[in-house]
């Protein structure tokens, strides 16, 4: 039987979490694996365990938060798997954050859907659709989110319940691009198949051009609107996976100083962007030209995979330039830009 989990609220009971040089060299070239997955999970679970704890201390007596967490530390004896799916939830972290902020400013949070979370599990906080898709033994499991609270976190107004029909295409599109993914692109495939939980529908915006989306706050989530072919859905998985992943590096390792308000021309946008901005775009558009130099590397490559290879290389490239040059980044966050520029050399054009 596992042993109960430390108390986060007593000093010394959590573990240190302190990252090998080689792994975060790997994750730096887009080639963490499901290595850096399993570290970097580890990571989430402990903050999350800090801030429930934090929550708890922070409410007043009868507030009815008592309960849940119970039945929560109850379920770490029970059913570690379940345990862990609720700590993992993609919206545990932007629900607690909120509900602190709320405590400190004074009110009364409304924490029910933390009892939901904590009694039903994912489904009962996000829908009861799941998606499976699997190739050549390797599964991929995605709730669709389209419901719950906190996901308007990803910046994009979210679809609302889905249809079993509109479910049914969801299923389909994932299907496709994931037999693209694990064919042409296994080491992406491993880490998204290890990491990733949760789908959230997305409106397109109101032009009708493709929105997607990951969250500071959202460990395991992505956010889309219906993709238009199988080779974007796969490639916007490979994109906003990077983003969640260098998320939870920067929980574990500072890689530039406080804001400041200095700002950098993002070749991929028309308005100028701060350095933390900067720097997770460049390190999911490494994955976006690492994506096309593969797919042009197909047996029978695509007249688009050389141009977008060609583009965005070019972007990437100029935007690793400028954060080597901004004099923002920390120790950690140069070896870091360094990484991705030794992964883009690998990248070059023909």
């Amino acid at each position: 039987m596992p042993v109960p989990p430390p108390d986060p609220s007593v000093p010394g009971t959590l573990a240190m979490h302190d990252v090998d040089p080689d792994l975060f060299d790997a994750v730096a070239r887009a080639r963490g694996g499901t290595a850096a997955v399993t570290e970097l999970g580890r990571g989430q679970l402990s903050k999350r365990r800090l801030l429930l704890a934090a929550v708890r201390r922070s409410l007043p007596p009868g507030s009815g938060f008592d309960e849940p967490y119970r039945h929560l530390a109850a379920l770490y004896r029970d059913d570690p798997d379940r345990w862990r799916a609720v700590m993992l939830h993609p919206y545990l972290d932007e629900g607690l954050a909120r509900a602190l902020a709320g405590c400190a400013r004074g009110d009364r949070p409304d924490l029910s859907w933390f009892g939901e979370l904590a009694d039903g599990g994912p489904a009962a906080l996000s829908g009861p659709h799941l998606l499976t898709t699997e190739c050549d033994g390797l599964v991929l499991s995605l709730r669709l989110a389209d419901r719950g609270p906190f996901r308007d976190v990803h910046g994009h107004p979210p679809a609302g319940p889905q249809s079993a029909d509109e479910a049914g295409h969801w299923q389909r599109a994932l299907d496709g691009a994931w037999q693209i993914l694990v064919r042409r692109h296994p080491w992406h495939a491993r880490a998204v198949a290890a990491c990733l939980t949760t789908l959230v529908p997305l409106h397109p915006a109101p032009s009708g051009t493709a929105v997607s989306s990951a969250a500071r706050r959202a460990y395991g989530a992505v956010a889309l609107s219906p993709p238009a072919d199988p080779v974007l859905f796969a490639l916007t998985l490979v994109h906003e996976f990077l983003h969640v992943q260098l998320g939870a590096l920067l929980d574990l390792v500072p890689l530039h100083g406080p804001a400041s308000p200095a700002r950098y021309h993002a070749p991929w946008r028309p308005d100028p962007r701060p350095l933390d901005a900067l720097l997770q775009g460049t390190y999911a558009h490494l994955g976006v030209c690492d994506f096309w130099h593969t797919e042009r590397s197909t047996a029978a490559p695509s007249p688009r995979a050389g141009r977008e290879h060609a583009t965005w290389y070019g972007y990437t490239r100029g935007a690793v330039d400028a954060l080597l040059d901004s004099g923002e980044l920390l120790p950690a966050g140069r070896r870091f830009t360094e990484g991705m520029r030794a992964a883009l050399a690998g990248l070059a054009g023909d």
